[in-house]
C-alpha cells in the first residue's frame, strides 16, 4: 500500500542527513539552512492538508507542498553543481526522489482541482499555477 505521509517522513529524513553532509562554509551553510526548510516543509503541509477544511484548501495545501518539493530541487542542484558535498550519491537519490514527489503532488493537485470545479457553489480560488516544471 502506498503512504504518501511515510514517504515524505523519509524524505524529510534523508534532506536532515543530506544537510547534516553538506561542507562547513558559509555557503554551505546558508544553502543547507534553505534545503533544511524547503525540504522538511512538505511533510508538515502534507499533515495540514489531510486536516484541510474544504476541497480548496487541500488544493492550496498540496500546492505549497509542490512548491517547496521544486525549491528543495533547485536547493540540491545547487549542492551538487558547486559541490557541497563529498559524496554524490544522498544527493543523487535525494534528487530521483524529489522528482517523483513532484510528479506525484502535481498529478494530486490536477485531480482535486478537477473535482472541485465540478463542486456545485465550491469555494474555489485558483492557487498559484502548479504546472509545468521550474
Amino acid at each position: 500500500m502506498f503512504d504518501l505521509g511515510e514517504r515524505l517522513l523519509n524524505y524529510g529524513a534523508a534532506v536532515i542527513r543530506v544537510c547534516n553532509q553538506v561542507r562547513p562554509s558559509r555557503a554551505g551553510q546558508h544553502v543547507a539552512d534553505q534545503l533544511l526548510r524547503a525540504g522538511t516543509s512538505p511533510l508538515f503541509n502534507h499533515g495540514e492538508a489531510d486536516a484541510a477544511e474544504s476541497p480548496a484548501d487541500f488544493v492550496h495545501k498540496m500546492s505549497i507542498c509542490l512548491k517547496e518539493l521544486r525549491e528543495s530541487r533547485r536547493a540540491l542542484q545547487l549542492i551538487r553543481r558547486v559541490p557541497l558535498v563529498d559524496k554524490f550519491e544522498p544527493v543523487d537519490d535525494l534528487l530521483s526522489e524529489t522528482e517523483e514527489l513532484i510528479r506525484i503532488f502535481f498529478t494530486s493537485i490536477r485531480t482535486a482541482k478537477s473535482k472541485v470545479l465540478r463542486e456545485p457553489g465550491a469555494d474555489y480560488v485558483t492557487p498559484p499555477d502548479t504546472g509545468g516544471s521550474d
